[in-house]
């Protein structure tokens, strides 16, 4: 590890002005990156939230699929809509 360099021991003023000139603009600088910090990870759980609704409304839809050797009409929406079959298409007959 490398030991930190002390400071000179001159007690002028400018010197003390500038470095804490200094200190101020990096506390500046620190308060700025923290709240852009802060502000990333709020958008990032915003975001999270919506790819998990996202991904919900995926898996709900593709429950909904039928299989593949289903011949009926393909409903996403979930709409009730009765299956059709190929032997009632004429009109009923009385008998």
């Amino acid at each position: 590890m490398s030991e930190l360099n002390p400071l000179p021991q001159s007690n002028s003023a400018a010197d003390i002005g500038s470095l804490s000139a200094s200190v101020a603009r990096i506390t500046e600088k620190i308060a700025l990156i923290s709240e852009a910090v802060k502000n990333l990870s709020q958008n990032r759980a915003q975001l999270e939230g919506k790819i998990d609704d996202a991904h919900k409304r995926v898996q709900r839809i593709l429950s909904r699929l039928p299989d593949q050797g289903d011949g009926r009409q393909l409903n996403l929406l979930g709409e009730a809509i009765p299956p059709t079959n190929s032997e009632d298409d004429s009109e009923p007959t009385t008998h």
